[in-house]
């Protein structure tokens, strides 16, 4: 249990936690769309934010919270019974957030009221007795153990924590200088990472557009593309635009696709706050003909996002199959249209921020089993220091690499040329 306390504001951030938790769990949605309708009545930042970190911390250690009320509880409590949600909050403050325990019974117990709110009330003074603490690593739930395997027990740890803020620079030559003046540490050329936490508009250099805010992961994809040297780019799916900020200052002339406008606001904004270049195309990419010839694409293709799952831990209980055969259909369509554009010494880099298998490496496979690419492995000389290419020259990373020094995103990255 950290060591420090907070000060608990009361019933508005508990209802609000409530909410969100219900909206992932009981109606699959993420927690950016429950947000909105969770957060009616909730006021200022301070209690907005605690709302968030009560949800996600549950949801993080959400199989270890309900371990422990099932060793509480003589009948075992429904997963959607009211007082389990609660109970599941009022441990995740006492355990993960450091509440104190009066203060976690004077606001939880409010969320109920009757024989659930004795009964909650019963619970959670018996674990309290018991002096109970969560294990070092969250444990997983039984369907996503069944579908990472084996690479479950690498990833977990990984899942500890939120993650801290990763920047994506413009100029890697400045790494060194710009780390050190923003007291943070860098793992590869062109990246720095800060505390979580850290107020992102008021670091030096914020307004200059010296940056951008990235996961060390999700920068791989465009730097595996090299330097541009004027070169011509399609990167498909830009928005809201972290892969061709990273094109565009590596040389490459990007033209930036995306289908929704109000993601690709967000680009335009990005660029003019970094003073970068590219022609933004707003058009769905399955109806899009490029009127010219690209010499690289960059498909970073609509996913499950599991590989998210230490900073959108809402992921680890909404996805499953149905979910991922969707977005394995998308993709295969995606990677036709993107092969379709191709012409010869054509690179084509894909790339998913997912777990799964069936996103990432069947992926690969199928790629090369339908069309007539030459795949170019990834390179360990390529790559930051502790990450290293799978034996078939592609690249996996989880939330469990680099975990001494704050982890990274899933992402599933390959390569390959046109003959």
């Amino acid at each position: 249990m950290p060591k420090s306390r907070q000060k608990v504001p009361g019933l508005p951030a508990r209802r609000a936690a409530l909410k969100l938790l219900d909206a992932v769990l009981r109606r699959g949605e993420t927690l950016e769309q429950a947000e909105a309708a969770a957060m009616t009545g909730v006021q200022g930042p301070a209690d907005r934010a605690l709302a968030r970190a009560i949800a996600g911390e549950t949801l993080r250690w959400l199989a270890d919270l309900d371990a422990l009320i099932d060793s509480a509880t003589k009948k075992r409590l429904p997963d959607d019974a009211k007082p389990r949600t609660v109970l599941r909050l009022m441990l995740a403050q006492a355990l993960r957030l450091g509440t104190p325990p009066h203060a976690v019974v004077a606001t939880g117990l409010d969320l109920l009221s009757g024989g659930p709110r004795r009964l909650a009330h019963g619970v959670f003074s018996a674990l309290m007795k018991r002096e109970v603490n969560l294990p070092e690593i969250p444990m997983l739930s039984g369907a996503v153990l069944g579908r990472w395997g084996e690479r479950a027990q690498t990833i977990a740890p990984g899942l500890i924590d939120p993650p801290e803020v990763d920047l994506a620079l413009k100029d890697p030559s400045e790494t060194q200088q710009r780390a050190l003046d923003m007291g943070g540490v860098s793992l590869a050329p062109g990246h720095i990472r800060l505390p979580r936490g850290t107020p992102i508009n008021m670091l030096p250099s914020y307004e200059e557009g010296a940056w951008w805010v990235q996961d060390l992961a999700a920068q791989l994809p465009a730097r595996l593309l090299g330097a541009g040297d004027g070169r011509r780019v399609l990167d498909l799916c830009a928005a809201p635009g972290g892969k061709t900020l990273a094109l565009a200052s590596a040389g490459w002339r990007v033209t930036a696709l995306d289908i929704s406008e109000k993601r690709l606001e967000l680009l335009r904004g990005n660029l003019k706050r970094t003073g970068l270049e590219a022609e933004i195309v707003k058009a769905d990419a399955l109806a899009y003909t490029p009127a010219k010839q690209f010499d690289a694409i960059l498909l970073d293709a609509p996913c499950t996002a599991t590989g998210t799952c230490r900073r959108h831990p809402d992921v680890l209980h909404r996805v499953g199959p149905r979910q991922i055969g969707e977005m394995t259909e998308i993709q295969q369509s995606l990677i036709h249209r993107a092969v379709e554009w191709m012409g010869t010494g054509t690179q084509l880099i894909y790339a998913v921020c997912s777990l799964e298998p069936e996103e990432g490496e069947a992926q690969a496979a199928w790629i090369e089993e339908n069309f007539e690419l030459e795949r170019q492995p990834i390179g360990s000389c390529e790559l930051p220091m502790g990450i290293e290419p799978t034996t078939e020259g592609w690249l996996r990373t989880h939330p469990g690499m680099l975990a001494n020094d704050g982890g990274l995103d899933g992402f599933f990255i390959a390569r390959w040329q046109k003959r």
